[in-house]
């Protein structure tokens, strides 16, 4: 019989039991992400099982939570957090949803791996690299018999989200999209050998060299051997551009063996944009794009170093180079020297 002086006496009575009868806590358990085959792993995060552990004993006291919270995040899910955006480029809740994680925490942990592995820039991106300057040139020449190289350099454009609009005309590039305009170097093997990731996108590639270290270091006669470069850079002494206009055999041959080589650093490009896919539209600000590429760029060099899975190359479509001021006169006698003494 229901109580003429109680509304709803179920409802009382299953709030009376509720507080009777106190459930234990039950604690989410959080995925572990090297309970996975490496196949499932390299998939998701570019790395296999030993890759990612490797990477959490290199980053751990960098990126681990103070807290000893049972509900902080481990650093092995850290880790898996921030690679899985570096790989997939998706969007943050995307990335959220895949770890069963808030938005917020996915931006904040990404942010913390970035900074931790810019740590690293200085020991993993070494110029020439990390073999002896002998190796690298004899990696080089066995391309196509080009003699003295020991580094291919070029520029990528990494699209961005629209800066701020005091600076937005520096960051327009060619195709009318906002990007920067990142400098590299590479090896024989692919690895990334020197980075300048600061750079607007309307600035041009050779005016990104000339104010680079790294040709400051050329100059003054720092490096025992020579880059390769497209049409975009002048020949210089320490810088071998092709012919504008080839008109014998042996110019053609010089050109062609220049090519050849210098499509290395289009391949470096091509491996890097398909290992980390949010290389290929960063939508952030330009100063957290650089940072972001200057990470992406230590994570490949590390996943070559310990050979890890190579990723199916991306097409980098060819560039529409402008071709800078005339050649330097000492560049001119060098390419002409290569070209009578090889081909």
């Amino acid at each position: 019989m229901a109580s003429p002086f109680l509304e709803s006496p179920v409802d009382i009575g299953a709030q009376i039991v509720k507080r009777a009868i106190r459930e234990e806590r039950v604690l989410r358990d959080r995925q572990n992400p090297l309970a996975f085959p490496d196949d499932y792993l390299y998939e998701r995060y570019r790395f296999s099982a030993e890759g990612i552990v490797y990477l959490c004993r290199l980053l751990e006291r960098h990126i681990k939570n103070p807290t000893r919270r049972s509900q902080a995040i481990s650093v092995p899910q850290m880790l898996c957090i921030a690679l899985r955006f570096f790989t997939s480029g998706t969007y943050l809740y995307a990335v959220g949803d895949a770890e069963k994680i808030s938005k917020n925490t996915v931006c904040r942990t990404i942010r913390r791996v970035v900074i931790a592995l810019q740590r690293y820039i200085n020991t993993f991106i070494v110029f020439p690299g990390h073999l002896p300057t002998v190796a690298i040139k004899e990696g080089f020449h066995k391309i196509a018999g080009f003699p003295k190289v020991i580094g291919a350099i070029d520029c990528t454009h990494i699209a961005i989200s629209k800066p701020v609009k005091e600076i937005e005309a520096d960051y327009i590039d060619k195709k009318f999209t906002h990007s920067l305009n990142v400098q590299m170097t590479c090896d024989h093997q692919c690895m990334v050998t020197s980075l300048d990731a600061r750079w607007p996108g309307s600035v041009h590639d050779s005016q990104i060299f000339n104010a680079s270290v790294l040709y400051q270091r050329f100059k003054d006669g720092l490096y025992d051997g020579i880059l390769v470069g497209d049409r975009a850079y002048a020949c210089q002494s320490f810088l071998m551009s092709p012919y504008q206009n080839p008109e014998t055999r042996p110019q053609h041959d010089f050109n062609m063996a220049l090519g050849q080589t210098g499509l290395m650093i289009k391949r470096t490009f091509g491996i890097l944009k398909s290992r980390f896919g949010c290389l290929r539209d960063l939508r952030v600000s330009p100063e957290r794009a650089s940072q972001i590429v200057g990470a992406c760029v230590v994570l490949h060099n590390i996943a070559t170093t310990r050979k890890e899975a190579m990723p199916q190359e991306h097409h980098i479509p060819p560039d529409d180079v402008d071709p800078v001021s005339p050649d330097h006169p000492a560049g001119r006698a060098m390419r002409d020297n290569i070209t009578t003494q090889y081909f």
